[in-house]
């Protein structure tokens, strides 16, 4: 781990020597800083230099360098994030944060919620290609005020591109590790297409994507095809008034070799199939007041065959569909901003193993923000929640932040979250794993203080947090031999510190000939775990979680010609080897093409991220884009 870390920091430490400003885009394509972009909330919208909260950025410029085909991929560069794949470019993959298990992140979609109420394996079936992407915000830490349940360690937020102008991105690549399949002789490999349109209007634009992955696989019975479709307008309605809507579906088909029941699984596949719609308003009434009313509805299907040759042995089919609807206003006044919002949300499943099922959700926000006093924000609030299951919670939260000198901040913040028992926690019953209905939601308290650092080329944070989850949901058993069940098993307390830090030089005047992007993130994790009365338990998520995390990346950019990037990831979990990975990309951009040379896990290193399943080894792609733009 030393050599890795003295690597990364001898890159970021030299690129800084480099005196050049960057622009990684096509001239056409405005360049902002990290410090321009607003975080996307529903009440109180908060530039990022000003946030009070652990929050970290992925924005287009990043995006284009890493040598990623899909958002699981580019969320392994940041630390902090924990991306457990079971295979590659969007396979299947569970994501958490700081520790927290698959089911305690929250994920949206321009703002909406795509959670399962089945399990959050599902989470990851994202209907949006890459290059439909503009950025993806990552909120560390309880976020019940923000973003209602199940928001327990924090929200990641996808953020797709507007339709600014009118034109076409296509980009095409195939790959392969040159392994062959023992059982046929051929190579594994691996291709995909994306595609995107964007039409802008002068009262409507329209934003339209298309994406196809298909792979043979990198071992026994690992081939995917991935299929993903998504649309959105905006309709400029006049005097500050905007309607918005998006439609996505994605179908997602693998073989699951090894993915939840290893050994036995080796023949299983599996088949998740994900739509959604929604519609929102950005509604000024008058200079005070601002409605933005939101309904989404997800429908989700999850097929699983134990034996895909025999599926009548055993199969799952899942189907879920939630509805929800939110009504957001904020309101500016003399005295500081307040924000006021109602959600409900209805959940229901039929499953031939979980059965037929329906809850109810009411949420109640409320969130005051003041910054009459020069250099000092302060926001506070609370979410008011009550489940037709699980009755009421109340989750508070609050945050403050004073500008020490210049561009460097000091902050602080504290709130609550909480995660509701999937429907699979409640009702699963399987051979291997057996549901418990008597469940309750776990909660968390969350606490954080910290430094940051902002102008437009270096963006900086270091941060302590604790955490305290009580009635943590964890699968157990009294012996090896016997049956998984779900339990309020433990209390889990956990410390941990977060550094991250990208720097860049935007070349926007010409001026010079080398453009330079750099980034490091790193975060140590040290959970205690206090059993309850029932302790001596088997335990099968509470001693999963990363100690030590490090990602780095490196591009350079010459005449915006020729782009190399380098990255580096360092991962040390408990009860697994801790691993090295190093990726590279070289691109080569030519007017209106580039074509652009991958080379993903260069050490070939043997490492798995979940359960029992190998990951991919080293692994080559090439791939060609082209664009247009009127």
């Amino acid at each position: 781990m030393k050599k890795t870390t003295l690597l990364i920091l001898g890159l970021l430490i030299g690129n800084h020597a480099i005196h050049a400003q960057v622009g990684l885009a096509d001239d056409s394509t405005h360049i902002h800083s990290l410090s321009e972009i607003t975080i996307q909330e529903n009440r109180l919208q908060i530039p990022f230099s000003q946030q009070n909260r652990n929050i970290t950025i992925l924005d287009q410029k990043v995006i284009q360098t890493l040598p990623v085909k899909s958002v699981n991929e580019l969320l392994t560069y940041v630390a902090g994030v924990d991306m457990r794949q079971r295979g590659p470019w969007g396979t299947q993959a569970d994501v958490s944060i700081d520790g927290g298990t698959f089911d305690q992140t929250l994920v949206l979609i321009n703002g909406i919620k795509i959670s399962d109420p089945q399990t959050g394996h599902n989470m990851m079936n994202i209907p949006v290609a890459l290059n439909a992407i503009d950025r993806i915000e990552i909120l560390k830490g309880a976020a019940a005020r923000i973003y209602g349940i199940n928001a327990l360690n924090g929200a990641i937020n996808i953020i797709t591109k507007k339709a600014t102008k009118t034109g076409v991105e296509l980009n095409l690549y195939s790959g392969s590790s040159f392994q062959k399949d023992s059982s046929t002789q051929k190579l594994y490999g691996a291709y995909g297409v994306d595609a995107t349109a964007s039409i802008s209007g002068e009262k409507i634009n329209h934003l339209f994507s298309l994406s196809h992955a298909q792979s043979s696989g990198y071992r026994y019975n690992t081939a995917f095809s991935n299929d993903k479709i998504y649309y959105q307008n905006s309709i400029n309605l006049g005097k500050d008034k905007t309607l918005n809507f998006l439609g996505g579906f994605v179908s997602n088909d693998f073989g699951a070799n090894g993915f939840y029941a290893a050994p036995q699984d080796i023949e299983s596949s599996e088949q998740v199939q994900t739509a959604i719609v929604g519609a929102d308003a950005d509604l000024r009434m008058n200079q005070f007041w601002v409605l933005r009313p939101r309904v989404s509805y997800r429908y989700n299907k999850d097929d699983y065959v134990f034996i895909r040759q025999q599926p009548e042995v055993y199969e799952n089919i899942h189907e879920t569909n939630v509805l929800d609807a939110e009504l957001n206003n904020t309101l500016y006044t003399g005295i500081g901003n307040f924000g006021l919002g109602l959600e409900l949300r209805s959940e229901d499943i039929n499953s031939n193993s979980l059965g037929k099922h329906n809850r109810m959700n009411y949420g109640f926000f409320g969130e005051y923000s003041f910054n009459k006093v020069e250099n000092f924000l302060l926001n506070i609030g609370a979410y008011a929640n009550y489940n037709s299951d699980f009755g009421w919670q109340f989750l508070p939260g609050i945050d403050a932040g004073y500008t020490v000198y210049k561009d460097l901040r000091i902050f602080a913040n504290a709130g609550t979250g909480q995660r509701l028992p999937t429907y699979t926690d409640l009702y699963y019953k399987g051979p291997a794993n057996i549901g418990n209905d008597q469940l309750k939601p776990e909660t968390s308290f969350h606490s954080e203080l910290g430094l940051k650092y902002n102008n437009s080329n270096l963006n900086a944070s270091l941060s302590y947090f604790y955490r305290n989850t009580t009635d943590f949901i964890d699968w157990v058993k009294d012996s090896l031999a016997g049956p998984w069940q779900p339990q309020n098993f433990t209390n889990i307390k956990t410390q941990g510190i977060s550094l991250s830090a990208d720097y860049r030089l935007l070349n926007q005047d010409n001026s010079t000939d080398f453009d330079l992007l750099a980034g490091l993130s790193y975060t140590w994790l040290n959970p205690k775990i206090e059993q309850s009365e029932n302790g001596g338990k088997i335990s099968q998520y509470a001693l999963e979680n990363l100690r030590n995390q490090v990602a780095g990346r490196a591009n350079l950019s010459y005449l915006k010609t020729f782009n190399l990037t380098f990255a580096a990831r360092y991962q040390q979990r408990v009860n697994y080897k801790d691993y090295t990975l190093l990726d590279a990309r070289f691109s080569y951009t030519r007017k209106q093409f580039e074509v652009y040379v991958d080379l993903s896990n260069i050490t070939n290193v043997s490492y798995i991220e979940s359960g029992a399943v190998p990951m991919v080894g080293r692994w080559f792609s090439l791939g060609l884009k082209w664009n247009w733009w009127k």
